[in-house]
């Protein structure tokens, strides 16, 4: 996918899924990653970084809300570019790449725009987001469980 949303010289993305190809079950998380305006790029500000995401809005917002359990500071999602760019020399040109791996993340997937050692970061966090969450939800259904026994 080729995404220059510095110049907003944006062509259509390839989707290159985990699954080998699989589709998306969200058109607006297609329409967006297929879409050749720079206005499908939002932001995700984490910490010291500044991501560029594509994605559907529901999708993008599950995916901060994930990162931002695994950040002693916020998460916040800009859908305009942030004052200050991308610092990052090698994010700011990840989206000329010719293809970006699409992230499943419920029924659609994004494509993070950052270069390879950012984008590792922000998986690690989104996967250690989903295992916090996946803990909270186990320890209250089993709270729950308790307090219905007694």
């Amino acid at each position: 996918m080729c995404l220059d949303y510095e110049r907003g010289d944006l062509s259509r993305p390839s989707v290159d899924s985990p699954g080998g190809g699989q589709s998306l079950h969200c058109t607006a998380c297609e329409a967006a990653l297929q879409s050749p305006g720079r206005d499908t790029v939002s932001f995700l500000l984490l910490d010291r970084l500044t991501i560029p995401l594509v994605g559907c809005a529901e999708h993008l917002e599950a995916f901060r809300s994930l990162c931002s359990l695994a950040t002693d500071g916020s998460a916040e999602l800009l859908e305009y570019r942030p004052a200050g760019g991308v610092r990052c020399p090698g994010c700011r040109h990840a989206p000329r790449e010719p293809e970006q791996a699409i992230v499943p993340v419920g029924s659609g997937g994004l494509a993070i725009l950052a270069c390879e050692s950012h984008q590792s970061d922000i998986l690690d966090r989104f996967r250690t987001g989903l295992e916090v969450r996946r803990h909270l939800t186990s320890s209250l259904d089993e709270s729950l469980t308790r307090s219905a026994i007694k």
